[in-house]
C-alpha cells in the first residue's frame, strides 16, 4: 500500500495543487493506487481557505482517494457558526477566533467575501456567505487515519492512551507530553501542527508541517515498499530514522 501525506495547508490553494500534481506523477509512475492523507489545518492565515475547502470537498465527492483530517483551525468556522461565543480552550490567550489576529480568521472570512466587524454582524455575514456544505464538511472531518505504515493525526496523541480513548482536544492541539516523549507509540505517528524547518523524523514520530502558513514550503511524504521518502520536484529523497 502506498500512502502519501501532506502537511498543514492554511489556505494556500496553488501550492496544494502543485503538491497534488507532484504526488500524481509519482503515483502514476509506480502503477497508481496510492492514498493521500492531509493532516489538517486547511484554513486560516493563507489567501484562499474557501478555495482549499472547495477543492478538497469536491475531490472527495468525485471519488478521489483523499483523506482529510481535522486540525484545530478547521474547527473555528463551524464552531463560530454553531456557537458564536465559543473560545478554543487550547488557546493560551483565551481570545476569540475573530479577535486574535494571528489565528487568521480575517483571511478565511475574506476568502468568502466577509469582513470582520462586530461578532454579531460578522456571524450573520458569514452565515450568508459560507455554504452549509463547507461548514458541515469541516465539522465532520475525522481526527485520525490508521495505515499499515503509520498513524496520521493533526497534532499528535497522548502517550499511553488507547487510540479509541484519545480526546479530540489532544489530537488537534497536543504539544507538551507528545513532542517531548521519546518512547515507542507502537507505530510511527505522522503529524503537523508544530512547524519544523524541514520534514523531520524523531524516531517515534514524523513532523511534516514545514510552515506553509509562514512562507515555508508545503511538504509531502510517501510510504511504500521502497520505504519512507520526501517528495520533491526532482524526485524522491529518503527519510531515515535517527
Amino acid at each position: 500500500m502506498r500512502t502519501y501525506a501532506i502537511g498543514d495547508i492554511h489556505g494556500y490553494l496553488e501550492p496544494l495543487k502543485a503538491v497534488h500534481d507532484m504526488i500524481a506523477r509519482d503515483d502514476a509512475a509506480r502503477g497508481g493506487g496510492g492514498t493521500l492523507v492531509h493532516v489538517g489545518d486547511l484554513v486560516d492565515r493563507g489567501p484562499d481557505s474557501r478555495g482549499v475547502v472547495d477543492y478538497l470537498l469536491r475531490g472527495q465527492a468525485e471519488g478521489r482517494p483523499w483523506i482529510v483530517l481535522k486540525g484545530n483551525h478547521d474547527r473555528y468556522p463551524p464552531r463560530f457558526a454553531r456557537q458564536p461565543d465559543w473560545i478554543d480552550p487550547g488557546l493560551a490567550s483565551g481570545r476569540h477566533w475573530l479577535d486574535h489576529p494571528l489565528l487568521g480568521a480575517a483571511e478565511t472570512l475574506a476568502s468568502y467575501g466577509v469582513e470582520i466587524r462586530d461578532h454579531a454582524r460578522t456571524h450573520a455575514d458569514m452565515m450568508r456567505a459560507m455554504p452549509e456544505a463547507h461548514l458541515s464538511w469541516l465539522e465532520a472531518l475525522p481526527l485520525w487515519h490508521l495505515a499499515p505504515q503509520a498513524l496520521f493525526v493533526h497534532a499528535g496523541i497522548r502517550p499511553g492512551i488507547d487510540l479509541s480513548q484519545q480526546s479530540e482536544h489532544d489530537m488537534v492541539w497536543i504539544r507538551k507530553g507528545f513532542l517531548d516523549h521519546a518512547g515507542d507509540h507502537g507505530l510511527l505517528v505522522v503529524h503537523g501542527h508544530s512547524p519544523v524547518k524541514q520534514v523531520t523524523h524523531f524516531g517515534n514520530r514524523l513532523a511534516i508541517d514545514t510552515g506553509a502558513a509562514y512562507g515555508g514550503p508545503l511538504s509531502a511524504v510517501v510510504f511504500d515498499e521502497d520505504g519512507l521518502h520526501l517528495l520533491t520536484e526532482s524526485g524522491r529523497e529518503p527519510i531515515a530514522a535517527p
